[in-house]
């Protein structure tokens, strides 16, 4: 018989007060249990006390191929002997989704067909509700008992107040389980997602939904690759005192990753001495390439700051920042021990490579032109801009790159002004036209603090001002 809960909704609870009292140790069940099987054993306690009429109770699942499991059972009474819930049973319920009750009526005198359900004889009724778990997961509550309810309605409407319970107790189980789970997900992404996204994974409010919003998939992505400088040689100079420094690096790891995370962006791996940060997944954004532009703001800021700081852990160290956009692979990979998000494609290596060339351009950071194209046309100009710095070939690289430095806006770093960048970006102009004596005068414009100049400058006068012969406007990296 399947029980709906149209069929149930005039039914009244009885024992009210019992009933309440169970309800209320849900909480604690859920909250002080460890692992299924002590949860699933104090479940089946709180029905028995639940249900008064119910002699047996148990927790069922089925698997993929319909295999039945106990998952936990008990009897009203010690001594009465295992308890075996109907495996046909269990299957419709389950399939249906929905509760089956059963009534066996022993004085009948015949015996059960092939369809009947196989209940002890030392049973009147039994009935299974299910469990709404996550997709996949098929498993219930399963209660048989000894009353009178073939006797009159009083039975009968005791049963239907029983059952309406434990449906009523199986949704509350299904809604903490589903959300119990899903925060364990969610605990496991919170090191490597920002706020905003795990909000919004949150919202998706399952775990199957939340499973395919971060499954590996092409996007376009925007990357931040930070690399400390010099860390190589602090290694060596730190030989007696490795712990202190590890504790230093860590430090430099932590500001990197708080302001991925604080912009919106999703941290990888750490490589070593550097980090990996990257937005567009597992939500597109057009913001993306501007988050990914505040976040390498924020890090050189905070990175400054230790410098001008005396004593300050970190205010000789450096670091490197390059940022790319275009299309990858992301999404979350591992095992069942072990689970991590990543990004992986050519726009990857790109950030790492324009990181390496941060330090022979001597510039904190680096955009390609797709990122900078951007943040030239959509980037608030008092949060931050853009300074164009030449085309490069990289070492190792058939392809040319036009590069770009990302500066702080001229409130933070008023040092270079809107017209230092102009003049600087006419020498650029003039330097890939292949007049050099009249880029080596814009860029000596610069102010004596500005290190970009030299990058160019050195190479004018390396040639005495003059291009060499097939000059195409294109400068060779000689190494990486």
């Amino acid at each position: 018989m399947i029980v709906t809960r149209q069929q149930l909704q005039n039914v009244r609870y009885e024992d009210p007060d019992r009933r309440i009292d169970v309800l209320a140790k849900l909480s604690e069940v859920f909250g002080h249990t460890h692992g299924e099987t002590e949860r699933d054993s104090r479940l089946v306690s709180l029905i028995l006390t639940g249900v008064r009429s119910a002699e047996a109770a148990a927790i069922i699942a089925l698997d993929d191929h319909e295999s039945m499991r106990i998952r936990s059972w008990e009897r009203r009474r010690e001594t009465a002997g295992a308890f075996r819930p109907s495996r046909r049973l269990v299957t419709d319920s389950l399939g249906r989704k929905q509760t089956i009750l059963h009534l066996w009526e022993p004085g009948a005198g015949n015996a059960p067909s092939e369809n009947d359900y196989t209940i002890s004889a030392e049973f009147d009724w039994a009935f299974c509700t299910p469990v709404r778990g996550n997709r996949g997961q098929r498993w219930g509550v399963y209660v048989a008992g000894q009353s009178p309810v073939h006797a009159g309605t009083t039975g009968r409407q005791t049963l239907q107040a029983d059952i309406k319970f434990i449906e009523l107790l199986a949704e509350l189980i299904g809604s903490v389980d589903r959300r119990n789970r899903l925060e364990g997900d969610l605990s496991v992404l919170r090191q490597f997602l920002s706020p905003p996204i795990v909000a919004a994974l949150e919202r998706a409010g399952d775990r199957e939904s939340i499973a395919a919003d971060l499954e590996p998939r092409e996007c376009d992505v925007t990357v931040l690759f930070c690399d400390l400088r010099g860390f190589s040689q602090r290694s060596e100079e730190s030989s007696g005192d490795l712990p202190g420094l590890l504790n230093r690096v860590s430090g430099a790891l932590e500001i990197m990753t708080q302001n991925i995370l604080q912009y919106g962006g999703v941290t990888g791996d750490f490589l070593g001495d550097a980090s990996l940060g990257f937005w567009g997944w597992p939500f597109a954004s057009e913001e993306a390439p501007l988050n990914a532009c505040r976040a390498a703001l924020a890090i050189r800021r905070a990175f400054q700051k230790a410098r001008e700081t005396p004593n300050h852990p970190l205010n000789d160290f450096e670091m490197g920042i390059g940022i790319s956009h275009g299309r990858a692979v992301a999404g979350k990979i591992g095992t069942s021990d072990r689970v991590t998000v990543t990004v992986f494609g050519p726009v990857v290596n790109l950030a790492s490579r324009l990181e390496t060339m941060t330090k022979q351009l001597r510039v904190p950071i680096l955009l390609d032109e797709a990122t900078a194209q951007l943040a030239r046309t959509r980037f608030p100009r008092e949060e931050g801009r853009t300074r164009r710095l030449g085309t490069v070939q990289p070492f190792g690289m058939e392809t040319t790159l036009q590069v770009s430095e990302l500066l702080p806006s001229l409130s933070e770093f008023p040092e270079l002004t809107d017209e230092h960048i102009a003049r600087y970006e006419q020498g650029v102009d003039a330097f890939t036209a292949g007049r050099w004596s009249e880029a080596y005068r814009c860029l000596h414009d610069m102010p004596p603090s500005d290190q970009a100049q030299d990058f160019l400058t050195l190479r004018i006068a390396q040639n005495n001002r003059t291009p060499p012969p097939g000059w195409n406007g294109i400068i060779q990296l000689p190494n990486k």
